[in-house]
């Protein structure tokens, strides 16, 4: 078989797989960017001891735990508190002054995966005397990614990083008072989270569900393809309300989507933007 035939077979093996996940089980991955989404089918493939990723879809369609596992490697879950503190700083310096004006604070962080965004932008809402006029909304397609952000529970050998983004991100307290370390993990107060809504949410499928302030999206988008990013910016506009904060990550970027008129750059370098219309 030609390389030619070989990668026309294995894309049509994909589609069709990805058409029996999206008629029974409801999750479409149909528009993700095809690239990252061929190495974690293979991943899965391996990882159930299969050779095809036909017989993955057999698997799939017989056995829903083998659903489950592959759901967690579709999910993007990898993540760290204060991710690029100079994000979190321009959080603190030019958005927080903006959500200060409103009366109640909806924050939606949209594909919120374990957990760690969540607590570094409640940290931060506390920080500043916003988080108790705040309702912070942390939704992911991973249901097993949700329960670990609901515990509050991480790696405590992590801490010292997690620390060190915090002080570079702008944090004014010690960041050890927000935490308890019980043998090898660190559990956080859960006082941080006493407001926040966790849901299972999936971009692709479901849609807008409140209006928000502040919308936090960061790294998912790179993950889909081009319609399908046009789709979920879509699903964000809809669900900001006007002047309202959208937050998407460093390789991310507005400016060649149909959306780009609707903001303006808030924080360019960090792609803070802010909807006008």
């Amino acid at each position: 078989m030609t390389g030619d035939a070989h990668e026309a077979r294995e894309r049509l093996e994909i589609e069709l797989l990805l058409e029996g996940i999206q008629r029974l089980y409801g999750y479409d991955f149909r528009g993700y960017a095809l690239a990252s989404l061929r190495r974690r089918l293979w991943h899965r493939v391996y990882g159930e001891g299969l050779e095809t990723i036909s017989g993955l879809q057999e698997r799939i369609v017989h056995d829903p735990a083998c659903m489950d596992r592959l759901l967690r490697d579709l999910s993007i879950n990898v993540t760290e508190m204060f991710r690029d503190p100079t994000f979190h700083h321009a959080l603190r310096t030019h958005v927080f002054p903006l959500l200060r004006t409103y009366p109640f604070i909806r924050v939606w962080n949209a594909g919120c995966s374990t957990g760690e965004e969540i607590y570094s932008v409640a940290i931060a809402l506390h920080e500043e005397g916003l988080l108790e006029r705040a309702r912070i909304y942390a939704t992911d397609i991973d249901e097993t990614a949700l329960d670990r952000a609901r515990s509050g529970v991480f790696a405590l050998e992590r801490m010292q990083l997690y620390t060190e983004n915090y002080q570079r991100a702008g944090g004014s307290d010690s960041f050890s008072a927000y935490y308890s370390a019980e043998g090898d993990v660190a559990r956080f107060d859960p006082a941080l989270v006493a407001g926040t809504v966790f849901a299972q949410h999936n971009l692709v499928t479901d849609g807008s569900f409140n209006e928000f302030q502040l919308i936090v999206c960061r790294n998912v988008l790179i993950y889909f393809g081009a319609d399908l990013q046009e789709k979920v910016l879509g699903l964000f506009g809809a669900s900001l309300t006007r002047l309202g904060i959208l937050a998407l990550g460093r390789k991310e970027s507005l400016r060649h989507s149909g959306h780009a008129e609707h903001y303006e750059p808030l924080v360019e370098s960090e792609k803070i933007f802010r909807r006008v219309a």
